[in-house]
């Protein structure tokens, strides 16, 4: 698996380079949207971290070609199957054309500013580009975005509303095909679980805070194996000295002995 996390250019010209930095997003909008994205892509990433030929983005550019700048988008998350990483990262973004194939999952996170386009324009364009699988999320329940937390299915080139469900008040939740993996509203917070036990996937930050652990652990046990063996081995030393100052007592036991009349 490999993550594409890199900005896009948004304009080029002459004396440009064709891969350039757009401007930076509304800092409001940051603060509603990253931390949704951040945790939705990495226990992405964590979940296909051994398929080579998957990829999992964020903050890049979506095109069906580079050179033509009418409907670029920036998803804020992508997931595309069956792809080479590589490829995809050495244009510095995701160009339909080049790679052969749309991505096979897109998440938008809502903000005040982006909800209205992402349920009206961009629905269109993920649809018009071939994105199999198209979710949205609004923390707010509702307010910036068409719903809580929607699910468009592509059938036949144009978007499917599919239905969620609500397994208890506060919660909305759905199965995405394209990946095997749930997606849940709950009461504001977004969960990513596992379809089969219902059980939330675990946060990047306690997935990384038990790899630190774990690791600590496990450099806190060599370390008590090198100090174990240090230990034994200044005991065989121990030994080994006892034993040959009891050598030499006796030695010098018998000398003194044969010298006795």
């Amino acid at each position: 698996m490999t993550t594409l996390n890199a900005t896009l250019p948004a304009i080029i010209g002459e004396g440009k380079p064709d891969w350039a930095f757009p401007d930076p997003p509304k800092r409001f909008d940051a603060i509603q949207q990253m931390p949704h994205i951040i945790y939705a892509c990495y226990i992405l990433e964590d979940h296909f971290a051994d398929r080579p030929d998957a990829l999992v983005g964020s903050n890049g550019y979506l095109c069906h070609d580079r050179h033509d700048r009418s409907n670029w988008v920036v998803p804020d998350c992508v997931v595309a199957l069956g792809v080479d990483p590589n490829a995809v990262m050495d244009r510095n973004g995701y160009e339909i054309r080049s790679v052969g194939k749309p991505p096979d999952f897109v998440l938008e996170v809502a903000s005040e500013h982006t909800g209205r386009r992402d349920y009206l324009q961009k629905r269109e364009i993920y649809a018009e580009y071939g994105v199999r699988e198209y979710w949205r999320f609004d923390r707010t329940g509702g307010e910036y975005h068409d719903a809580p937390l929607a699910y468009d299915l592509l059938v036949e080139g144009e978007y499917r509303s599919m239905p969620l469900s609500e397994p208890r008040p506060g919660v909305i939740e759905g199965v995405s095909a394209a990946l095997d993996i749930g997606l849940r509203w709950d009461d504001g917070e977004l969960a990513l679980f596992a379809p089969r036990t219902g059980e939330a996937l675990s946060r990047y930050t306690d997935v990384r805070q038990e790899r630190d652990a774990e690791a600590a652990r496990a450099d806190a046990a060599a370390t008590r194996a090198v100090s174990e063996t240090i230990r034994a081995n200044a005991e065989a030393a121990r030994a080994d000295a006892e034993a040959t100052r009891a050598d030499a007592a006796e030695a010098e036991l018998r000398r003194l002995r044969e010298l006795l009349p």
